[in-house]
């Protein structure tokens, strides 16, 4: 279970990407948008997938922050990835991605996860 990314929510993801565009618009969209609070919650998952994660409590504004971004990037990608589109969003921070491991790993992450998580607070600070 090791990860080489930073923990992160994900608020899109697209197919075909320029990605210089990408980077350039992201940029133009989050100087728009100031930084908002996070509060770590709950646990969750994905059976399909064997996807075992962290989710935030969402507030109208963190919706509707969502919603713009897609909006912001639809020359992108009219579709984007379903489980990331407005209003079917899942809001998460994964912590497990377990489904080309064993089978009992997505069990142990979910055990692991269900015995030591604590709710937190912080601040979603960067689009990146």
């Amino acid at each position: 279970l090791e990860w080489k990314t930073r923990p992160h929510l994900t608020l899109a993801c697209f197919n075909d990407v320029d990605e210089t565009r990408c980077i350039e618009q992201l940029k133009a969209f989050s100087s728009s948008h100031k930084v908002m609070p996070a509060y770590i919650s709950s646990v969750g998952m994905f059976n399909d997938t064997k996807t075992v994660f962290v989710s935030p409590t969402m507030d109208s504004g963190m919706y509707q922050f969502q919603h713009e971004l897609h909006e912001y990037l639809k020359d992108f990608d009219a579709q984007g990835w379903e489980w990331y589109c407005p209003n079917r969003w899942v809001p998460h921070c994964t912590i497990a991605l377990t489904g080309e491991d064993e089978s009992e790993a997505f069990f142990k992450a979910s055990d692991l996860l269900l015995r030591n998580f604590e709710k937190m607070n912080g601040e979603f600070v960067a689009i990146g």
